[in-house]
């Protein structure tokens, strides 16, 4: 799907970062209809929640699982076998070459898309200098992009504030994600690469991924609904 032929409501991918099924449900059955994808990461898969995978699906949900796999590509290629029988679209890996090769190896056949985490958006140049990196955030997210895209990955987790230049050096072939998203006022939390979800679109993010400003926010509907109406004029323009 080119971006912009994706509906503006796919755009928002919510993340369901909750304790449990339980309450991750009750979170979908409060967003309704506003919300059309969402994101199951660490915390809620690892209480139980890849089986609301197939139930989100089946009620005509687009879920994206978030587990940023990374290992031998074997175990990779296994494990993503596995998830793609769930019925997700996205399915995130790090963006090492063996284990992008793996994952995009193990998806043929299925309608799951691969997408590569760059850089985590809670890390900045030192961060990465600390891990004995020796490339600085930007030209790291940039020469990952790069290995991505020959090795067929279909998209990538940035900042949003990395989505500019990626869209210059990955033209529309991919898709970008971008977690970090921040309404103006909402607090930034751990994330250090923030962008609100008006900025992020206008430079050329094709989805935002949201969760403390929306699961714990008094009217997570009422949130949705701005950000998804604050992201229509600039898809518009």
């Amino acid at each position: 799907m080119k971006p912009s032929d994706i509906p503006t409501k796919d755009r928002l991918i919510v993340a369901l970062d909750l304790p449990g099924v339980e309450q991750a449900e009750a979170m979908v059955a409060r967003l309704g209809d506003s919300v059309t994808f969402y994101k199951i990461g660490y915390q809620l898969a690892y209480a139980g929640g890849l089986p609301l995978v197939r139930k989100l699906a089946d009620q005509g949900k687009k879920v994206f699982i978030d587990l940023k796999l990374h290992d031998i590509g074997n175990t990779v290629a296994r494990g993503v076998e596995s998830i793609a029988r769930l019925g997700a679209t996205f399915l995130t890996v790090h963006a090492y070459p063996q284990t992008m090769k793996a994952a995009v190896g193990a998806r043929a056949g299925s309608n799951l898309k691969i997408l590569a985490v760059s850089v985590l958006t809670s890390y900045d140049d030192g961060d990465l200098h600390a891990a004995g990196y020796r490339l600085g955030v930007s030209d790291l997210v940039e020469a990952r992009a790069q290995q991505a895209q020959v090795l067929g990955v279909d998209g990538l987790v940035c900042s949003a504030e990395e989505v500019a230049s990626l869209r210059k050096l990955v033209g529309h072939q991919m898709h970008l994600v971008t977690p970090g998203i921040r309404p103006a006022g909402a607090a930034s939390g751990d994330q250090k690469r923030i962008m609100t979800p008006a900025r992020a679109v206008a430079a050329g993010s094709d989805y935002l991924v949201v969760g403390r400003p929306v699961v714990e926010a008094a009217d997570p509907k009422a949130v949705a609904e701005a950000i998804l109406a604050e992201i229509t004029p600039p898809l518009a323009a």
